[in-house]
Formats: C-alpha cells, structure tokens, sequence
C-alpha cells in the first residue's frame, strides 16, 4: 500500500504547498497528489494556484516523493494536447515520479472559459476522446484525431519519456470504471466503495487504485470540526451538487446548513488516532491500494507530524 498527502490548492498558496510537500516527503509520504483548480469551493479557503507550476517546482525540491494530479479535467479549461504535452514533461522533470490523475471536471473550475460546461453523458464523451488523443501524442510523432467533441491537428509532443506516465482516472460507477480500465492504468475515487473497484476490476483493470479518505486533525475534535466547518463543508454536498455550480459563492449557499453531525459523519475527527486508522481501513477493505490523506483540519504541519509519530507505522501493515 502506497500512503499520500493531499496538497489543497484551494487552501493554501503556492509556496505553502510546496513547503508541505517537502514536509511531507520528510514525514515518510510515498506521494503527494494535488488539486487542479481554477476558483475554490469557498472564498474563505482563498487560494488557486497554477498546478503544473507548482508541480514543477516540488518535482525540483523532493527526490523520491511522487507527484500525481487528483484530478485534471483535460476537456474544457484544458485542451487534452496540453494535458499530454504537460505530463509528459512532469514525467521527465520528476524522473518517472508523475501520475496523471483525470476527470470529467467541475463547473466551478471549467465554466470560466466560456464554453459552457456538458451534460453528464457529454462530459464522459468528451473525457474519452480526450484520453484517446493523450495516448495518441504519448506514442511520439505527428497525430491527427477527429472526434465528436474533441480535435488534434497535426501535432507533435517533442519531449517524451521513455515510459509514459500513470494514467488514473477518476471513478464513481461502473461507466468511469470501464473507461479507466480501457483508456487508464489505474482508478481514482473519493469514497470507500467495493463496487467500484469491483466494476474496475471486471472490465479488466488491474493498475492502482487512489482514493481520497478525509480527515481533520487537531488538539481536539471540537477544534477539528469548526476548521472542517470554516473551509471544507462543501465536500458534505455530494458529488452531484459539487460537480454542477458555478462559483464559490454558490457553495457558500449549498453548505449554510451543514452542521457539526454531518462533519462528524464524513470525517474522522480530533487527536485520536484510532479514529483516522478506522477511517483509512474502510478505504482499504474496499479494496484501494494508493490511499491519499486528505486533512481539513487547521494545522497542516502538526497533521504532518502525527502521521510520521502516530499513523504511519501503524498503516503500512494494513496493505
């Protein structure tokens, strides 16, 4: 089992996020994986930093930390050419450390270009397509592709690894599980569901498996659900609301009513930790093997800590 932190770019700026990351790498995290937005989900979280400039520059300051994207969406806000020219180059730049993890994205992040933002079946076309077009430049050459949504014209990617990078691609049923095992290496999800990885697996994926686990770590749990509170009770939403509005102020309606239950409900809490191992197992007895640590609480130095004194030991055994 491989352990990650997951470095929020919505709650911090660019040179926090590489502090953590060299942080992280030092407390004994395999990998890192990293938010591709444009807004945040609040505006009380504040920051949206450039992802693939922030990836570069933690590329340059760890050794043997790996990197992943959690996730990019490679239809809209990006045009799939560039995802396959910017992982390739991360891929040479890390030394092979770079996993590409896709999505179908959000509005809040790909609206911003104009284009409108697809209905589920078209966002899931149109992630196909862009998957197709990604192997296609990652094959070296100059290629060409027409698609329903999506068009290549004669391009290139001069600079290619010798092995391409990981590709994991974001699943929540059996449709994006499917496309993962065709189109992918591997899965990414954000909830403890056997069902995908059994959907995965049926359609003959055999890659890695990411998922999420949300946690908030503080001296107390009292101080771990009001950070949770503060900036991230948007992810108590849901994915069907997460995936549809348009702009933080939008979630700052959607979550008003979300109250410490529901915190408690989705995250592991406070000091303890017994508490967070629980939440990490569900992950793994569904079946995930690339576990990403995602903490919500208010001091991301003192998490980093308790994973390397507390977490750590007691999680490698459980894979």
């Amino acid at each position: 089992m491989q352990i990650g932190y997951k470095l929020a770019s919505e709650g911090f700026g660019p040179q926090e996020i590489i502090r953590q990351a060299v942080l992280a790498e030092q407390a004994g995290f395999d990998f890192v994986e990293m938010s591709d937005h444009f807004h945040p989900w609040l505006d009380a979280q504040g920051h949206s930093s450039f992802t693939w400039s922030v990836l570069g520059a933690i590329a340059a300051r760890t050794s043997n930390l790996r990197l992943a994207t959690g996730v990019t969406c490679p239809t809209v806000r990006y045009h799939p050419a560039i995802i396959a020219q910017a992982a390739a180059t991360m891929a040479l730049i890390s030394d092979g450390r770079f996993t590409l993890g896709v999505g179908a994205g959000e509005r809040l992040n790909e609206h911003v270009v104009g284009q409108g933002f697809p209905s589920v079946r078209g966002r899931h076309e149109r992630l196909r397509e862009a998957l197709e077009i990604i192997r296609l430049l990652w094959q070296g050459g100059y290629q060409s592709y027409q698609g329903r949504h999506l068009h290549l014209e004669d391009a290139r990617v001069f600079d290619l690894p010798d092995t391409p990078p990981v590709i994991a691609v974001a699943a929540s049923g059996e449709e994006s599980a499917r496309l993962a095992a065709q189109l992918g290496d591997g899965i990414f999800a954000t909830e403890p569901e056997s069902s995908i990885v059994e959907h995965y697996h049926r359609a003959g994926g055999s890659g890695p498996r990411y998922a999420e686990v949300p946690l908030a770590w503080a001296t107390d749990e009292r101080q771990a659900v009001q950070a949770v509170l503060g900036t991230s009770r948007w992810m108590v939403t849901g994915w069907k609301v997460m995936s549809e509005l348009p702009n933080p102020v939008n979630f700052e309606a959607a979550s008003a009513h979300v109250e410490e239950t529901h915190i408690r409900e989705l995250f592991a809490v406070g000091p303890d930790p017994q508490a967070h191992l629980a939440k990490v197992r569900s992950y793994v007895e569904a079946g995930f093997d690339h576990i990403v640590l995602q903490n919500a609480g208010p001091d991301p130095d003192g998490f980093l800590d308790f994973f390397a004194n507390d977490l750590s030991g007691r999680l490698r055994p459980t894979g």
